[in-house]
């Protein structure tokens, strides 16, 4: 597992603790490896989910530190969002 996915799974923990996620999304980022997000927390999985979000380390990593809104990353084609888009809209409010 890379360094990106661990720190990744790390961060969503720390952002996901006491919100209230019932669905699964998976996000992909290229290159590197994937963390799946459910009730349970974020934890480094490539297992199918509700919706999978895939974008590259930089942007991934400015959406997590909240430089890069993810409705924004979508709409410019940093994201690409396949699946549920209402799970990846309910995701993106928790995140933020």
């Amino acid at each position: 597992m890379s360094d990106i996915v661990n720190a990744a799974v790390a961060a969503m923990n720390e952002k996901l603790d006491g919100a209230d996620f019932d669905g699964s999304a998976k996000f992909q980022i290229e290159g590197e490896g994937a963390v799946r997000i459910d009730s349970d927390g974020a934890s480094a999985s490539d297992d199918d989910a509700d919706v999978t979000l895939t974008a590259d380390a930089e942007t991934f990593q400015a959406i997590l530190d909240g430089e890069l809104n993810s409705t924004t990353a979508f709409m410019t084609g940093k994201l690409a969002v396949d699946g549920d888009m209402g799970m990846a809209m309910k995701l993106g409010a928790v995140l933020s």
